[in-house]
């Protein structure tokens, strides 16, 4: 008994040593050295992708096949889709539950099942960022969007037909535009790829691969039979470019989140009230063009 008590009092010192050891590495988790690598990261961005793709798919292709439809005819299909009212908001409002699939996998990746915070994980501070930062920043990528348009020309795409075909879908696009996708596009972009990746390959590389691949998951949204719309492209890369440079400079994702709400909140408003607004094919802005980045 006696050297069994004479032990007890060495073994102390080891148990709080570990206590400390894992108190430290829990302090220096941060945006810049997240709980996560980069295949994690690769695996939940293509989760995301996979969400936006099925979720309204699993909702639309029950009633297609309801209305007994040759699947063969692309042409009829096509048509039906981007007219049909019902088929209009069976493509729309499910993308917010594919952005609460999200952003819940992205809550457990971020917090290890709460064992982080998820906001001191992500970087949840303003960091000298200001709300008229990201007006003006919105105004500027505004007049680059209409300069590229004038120099490539507008490319008409379904989104668009989807808009301009149903009231409600425009109304679905604000609030998606304005209270989910922001949210959920920076927590995947900007949140979790690049932390992970800046840690892994630095600054240069991770900045350059989020704001490609960021563009790159929307061009097919922005073609028409092949045909990519250079304006609306060109525009999408500066503006990922611009909020991954946030990132990297603020050292968090608040500030991303407040510009992407801002910039796709006034397009929402001015989406809303465009059929009030008086028209000009030469001045009015092509503001359903611009927020068909919001679905990736």
């Amino acid at each position: 008994m006696e050297n069994i008590d004479e032990q007890e009092p060495s073994l102390q010192p080891d148990i709080e040593e570990v206590s400390q050891v894992r108190s430290v590495a829990e302090l220096i988790i941060s945006p810049d050295n997240p709980p996560w690598n980069g295949w994690v990261a690769i695996g939940y961005w293509i989760l995301s992708v996979l969400f936006i793709v099925a979720v309204p798919a699993v909702f639309l292709f029950p009633y297609i096949l309801s209305q007994h439809f040759d699947l063969t005819d692309r042409e009829t299909l096509n048509k039906f889709i981007f007219s049909d009212p019902t088929a209009i908001v069976l493509q729309l409002a499910p993308v917010i539950l594919a952005h609460i699939l999200t952003l819940a996998a992205g809550w457990f990746i971020v917090t290890r099942a709460r064992r982080y915070s998820f906001r001191t994980t992500l970087g949840w501070h303003m960091d000298g960022f200001r709300i008229w930062h990201a007006i003006v920043l919105t105004v500027a990528f505004y007049l680059f969007g209409f300069l590229m348009t004038s120099v490539f020309g507008k490319v008409d795409n379904d989104f668009e037909k989807l808009i301009e075909a149903s009231r409600v879908a425009v109304y679905l696009v604000a609030i998606l535009a304005t209270f989910t996708a922001p949210l959920v596009e920076e927590v995947v972009y900007r949140g979790v790829l690049y932390s992970a990746f800046q840690r892994k390959f630095g600054l240069a590389a991770s900045v350059i691969f989020v704001t490609l691949l960021f563009t790159i998951v929307h061009v097919p949204q922005y073609s028409v039979n092949g045909v990519p719309d250079y304006a609306s492209v060109i525009t999408l890369l500066v503006l990922s470019l611009v909020l991954t440079l946030i990132r990297a400079k603020t050292g968090n994702l608040l500030p991303c989140i407040v510009l992407h709400t801002v910039f796709n909140g006034i397009q929402s408003l001015f989406l809303i009230l465009e059929p009030f607004l008086p028209s000009s094919d030469t001045t009015t802005p092509d503001v359903q063009g611009f927020i068909q980045h919001l679905f990736k």
